[in-house]
């Protein structure tokens, strides 16, 4: 098994210590280090290329939103996760447009933390969902309208963090085609934005996952 190898920059010894104990049960996971530094961080992300950094947000949100760019500069490979007390909405988008691939409360119970470090070691964007409750209503799973294969596409490389110009690369398709497929996303969805759409993608993808499976044991029963 491969282990998701993950580095805490955190300024709480107490903080850290209980990460270690947590990660030191789990077969998945191995907690690689921590610093309080951002600089010695970033060093270690340098060094090692951890899977996962979780980055608290004391030194402030925008020397942090700084760290993340640069992070990702490093190493394709190291994922960071801001590690929050609270964090509004917008700083939520910005941080998503800056490279983060969770956006973890520290308040929240253990089981969903390994979650997140687990969603995001798959690939995936994790935001707790208390942190961006509007919109959801959209995303019933028995009004739900059905994507196209091409929306999908979308919908799955939104949920990666992609711009739209990264999307038609990735497509093969022109940023304007990657635009008007947004906004019928957004149309059937009834979400009112990419951050929304990164928040709840995952989901949505999951529920129509959920129907195809229903209806092709429905044709075989």
């Amino acid at each position: 098994m491969n282990r998701l190898t993950v580095y805490a920059c955190e300024s709480q010894p107490i903080v850290v210590e209980g990460l270690i104990r947590v990660m030191g049960v789990c077969e998945d996971m191995f907690f690689a280090g921590s610093s309080s530094s951002l600089t010695e961080a970033l060093e270690a992300v340098r060094e090692g290329h951890p899977d996962i950094l979780l980055v608290d947000q004391a030194a402030g949100l925008k020397v942090v939103f700084q760290f993340i760019s640069d992070v990702k500069s490093t190493s394709g490979r190291c994922q960071p996760v801001l590690w929050v007390n609270d964090l509004a909405e917008i700083d939520c988008f910005r941080a998503l447009q800056l490279g983060a691939r969770g956006i973890l409360k520290k308040t929240l119970p253990i089981s969903q933390v390994l979650e997140c470090i687990r969603a995001v070691g798959r690939g995936n964007v994790w935001i707790e969902s208390s942190l961006s409750s509007e919109g959801a209503g959209g995303l019933d799973r028995r009004s739900t309208p059905r994507l196209t294969p091409r929306e999908k596409e979308i919908v799955h490389h939104v949920c990666g963090g992609l711009k739209n110009k990264e999307i038609a690369e990735a497509l093969a398709i022109t940023p304007g085609t990657v635009k008007v497929h947004l906004m019928h996303i957004f149309e059937k969805t009834g979400v009112k934005d990419r951050f929304e759409l990164a928040v709840h993608g995952r989901r949505l993808l999951g529920i129509e996952h959920a129907d195809d499976v229903a209806r092709a044991e429905g044709k075989t029963a």
